[in-house]
């Protein structure tokens, strides 16, 4: 009976069960993951974590369009927890989810340049860790001015409407937003495979360059959109050539420095503003961690003193110390000074894509152009509506006194509309309203007005068919409505710029003088440094039995060395480190030169001067990690890393690539695919797993090969362009590998 339980619950997982039938299907794995997982991923990117054209992701909008509803938008505030509720209409993930959207988008958590909700109660702040928002029941909120730009004739049209989740109202797709909200303030998304982090940008720029490029396609935007400006201020160490990078991929870092005075008197600097990607819990922790460890001795004391007059990071001087020249290391030591990686990932008609300004500005202005063609012709619509009615209305009062007696010897209330259509030849649109009309409008001042009011439709309905076909028209309406946002919401920069910014180095030990040296890196773990000269006199390499070289080229001998071992960790030397010999000797055994554990080897080295080369690692289960060598550099001497990279899967091999590069995979089931490593997303992270370039079935990656270093032939028809890819079945003996 036992064994029976057990097999059948082996057979569930294997397979899928027919709930009632008693019975388990067999089901394929890449199957099972496509019917469930690619969904619920589609869904994700889809339908919550990235911003669309409009600014928002689902999860605002739905927040937002609900407060215009209650009235919020010129009323008095409500609880917030009665918001929350309203909105639970549109968004049925919880009432927590709902508040931490709301806390993030109001003006007392900081967190934006222009928020769109007006708090009263504590919100939390964007710069604090542990400063939680207090309970929805207690806090208060109503919508901003600024918000009324977000549903400016949302009513008439200009966007579509769909179905909330159960049909029972309808909610915008997207907001008709009057300015690039998604470039006015920041927004970060994390989807599957796939992420979005986009900065915020002063307000009056924004407007200006859009209207600049809308009267000229080719304007530089770095003229009159100066760079980033962080709600909480700061100062940008400028990088015209990254700033121009953004503009262009909407890919780059920016690097932003905290804000500090000092006070000469209590010996004491006080830090006002700091990057938006840290909080002041997380330096003064790195601060703590340094003085702990002896690398910073000029600090006696670290205090958060924030209050309700804003950030405020306090730190005490031992005496002698210059307050400049401690801040400038613990620029380079701390989150004092920090990057903010930009990747500006929005969804356009439902795909994602990552644009640079330029190329957001330009989706943007073609999105709002459609906005106002759908406003402009609803009016027109209502317009020609009314005209039609008046004119109907116009014929009846050339004869009102026919009008009246017709009404008037009509039997039956039902025959008025009919009579009244066939008596002056109009329809029954015309004829109904033109029966409602009070007795106290039949005078000849109301006749006047409407005769009046039938030649002012006429010019407006013509000047709006004229806009509707004339691009030139559109683009000065929504100029002009740039310039107003400009004239009412406009605000200072609060980010401003650091020019030629000379960044402190770390006193280091002098080099030696750099010259060429030949390495060596065997298989069972062997290093030898020689000379050019040395080795002309003699290449023959002496080796131990069944070993082999894997590694082998001319560097500097000031070049940095990493290696890997098979227990997941990373040894740093550098070539100065290994004293130089011939190739007649067996050379330095690495585990023993470089202290590693018992029985660990290293398995791969990578030699760099810059850290500037990316690392590609492949793994049994087909996966791939792309991670920049700048990962393994490090501030302090450390020889040793750990969790150097993934431990989930068995390795199969490692490159140091210096550009992306085309590699060729092949499975234990004899399937090979081709792809260029651009396809792969760079972590920062050590130890990640990576992303799934070749999908497996019953099978596991059996080599990795640089596709410059292989000779394959029709290698072309194995490239894919997406991943992961099941390959196609070859023959191909590729095992044979040139040696770098």
């Amino acid at each position: 009976m036992k064994k029976k339980t057990v097999k059948k619950t082996e057979k569930k997982q294997s397979g899928a069960y027919i709930e009632g039938s008693g019975k388990v299907v067999e089901t394929d794995i890449v199957t099972t993951l496509e019917e469930n997982y690619m969904p619920y991923a589609m869904s994700v990117i889809v339908s919550r974590a990235l911003p669309e054209i409009d600014g928002f992701k689902p999860s605002h909008r739905k927040l937002l369009y609900t407060m215009y509803k209650m009235g919020l938008l010129n009323g008095a505030r409500t609880k917030s927890a009665n918001i929350v509720g309203q909105t639970m209409k549109l968004n049925p993930h919880g009432d927590a989810a709902i508040y931490d959207t709301m806390v993030r988008l109001a003006r007392g958590n900081e967190a934006l340049l222009h928020p769109y909700v007006d708090s009263k109660g504590n919100f939390g702040k964007a710069y604090s860790r542990d400063m939680v928002s207090a309970a929805s029941r207690y806090t208060e909120a109503k919508l901003e001015p600024i918000s009324a730009e977000l549903f400016a004739d949302i009513d008439k049209e200009s966007v579509d409407m769909v179905p909330n989740y159960d049909n029972s109202m309808l909610e915008p797709a997207l907001f008709p937003v009057r300015f690039p909200t998604v470039l006015v303030n920041s927004n970060f998304g994390l989807a599957v495979s796939m992420a979005s982090n986009i900065c915020s940008f002063n307000l009056t720029e924004v407007c200006e360059t859009t209207i600049a490029l809308m009267k000229n396609p080719e304007h530089n935007a770095l003229s009159t959109l100066k760079g980033p400006d962080f709600p909480g201020g700061g100062y940008i160490v400028y990088d015209e050539k990254e700033m121009e990078k953004i503009y262009r991929t909407g890919l780059g870092a920016v690097k932003v420095r905290s804000v500090y005075n000092y006070d000469r008197e209590a010996r004491c600097i006080e830090v006002t503003q700091i990057p938006p990607s840290t909080t002041v819990e997380a330096i003064i922790d790195k601060i703590v961690d340094l003085v702990k460890e002896g690398r910073i001795k000029e600090i006696s004391d670290v205090r958060d003193e924030t209050d309700l007059s804003g950030l405020r990071l306090a730190l005490d001087l031992k005496k002698g110390y210059d307050p400049d020249a401690l801040m400038q290391k613990l620029f380079k030591l701390t989150p004092l000074q920090d990057n903010f990686n930009c990747n500006f990932n929005v969804l356009i008609a439902g795909t994602p894509r990552v644009m640079g300004v330029y190329e957001i500005l330009n989706e943007w202005t073609d999105f709002r152009r459609e906005c106002v063609k759908r406003r402009v012709y609803f009016d027109l619509q209502k317009k020609k509506e009314k005209l039609h009615l008046l004119l109907g209305l116009k014929k009846i009062l050339l004869d009102i006194d026919y009008a009246i007696q017709l009404i008037r010897e009509t039997e039956e209330e039902s025959e008025v509309v009919p009579n009244l259509m066939v008596g002056f030849g109009i329809d029954e649109v015309q004829a109904e309203y033109v029966a409602e009309i009070k007795l106290r409008h039949i005078n000849r001042e109301y006749i006047l007005k409407r005769t009046e009011e039938t030649d002012n439709l006429a010019r407006e309905i013509e000047e709006m068919e004229s806009i509707l076909g004339d691009s030139k028209k559109i683009d000065k309406i929504i100029i002009g409505e740039l310039q107003d946002i400009i004239k009412k919401y406009a605000q200072p920069r609060r980010t401003m710029f650091l020019y030629d910014v000379q960044e402190m180095t770390e006193i280091e030990e002098e080099a030696p003088e750099s010259y060429p040296v030949n390495i060596f890196f065997t298989r069972e773990g062997y290093f030898k440094k020689i000379t050019p000269k040395s080795l002309r006199m003699s290449s023959e390499q002496k080796l131990k039995e069944n070993d082999e070289i894997v590694w082998s080229g001319e560097v500097s001998s000031n070049s940095e060395l990493l290696f890997f071992t098979n227990r997941h960790q990373v040894y740093k030397s550098r070539c100065s480190d290994f004293g130089e010999t011939k190739a007649s000797v067996m050379g330095e055994y690495l585990p023993a030169k470089l202290g590693m554990d018992e029985g660990e080897i290293p398995v791969f080295m990578a030699v760099t001067e810059s850290y500037k080369e990316t690392l590609i690692a492949f793994f049994k289960n087909g996966k791939c990690a792309k991670v920049p060598l700048s990962s393994y550099e490090t501030k302090t001497k450390r020889k040793k890393l750990s969790g150097a990279y993934s431990d989930l899967s068995e390795l199969v091999e490692m490159f140091v690539i210096s550009d992306e590069a085309d590699f060729i995979l092949k499975s234990s089931a004899g399937k090979v695919i081709m792809f260029n490593t651009a396809l792969v997303l760079p972590k920062a992270a050590r130890d990640t797993q990576g992303v799934q370039v070749m999908r497996l079935t019953k099978a596991e990656l059996a080599g990795a090969y640089l596709a410059e270093n292989t000779e394959l032939k029709d290698a072309e028809s194995y490239r894919i362009k997406t991943i992961p890819s099941a390959g196609v079945m070859s023959d191909a003996d590729i095992d044979q590998i040139k040696l770098i």
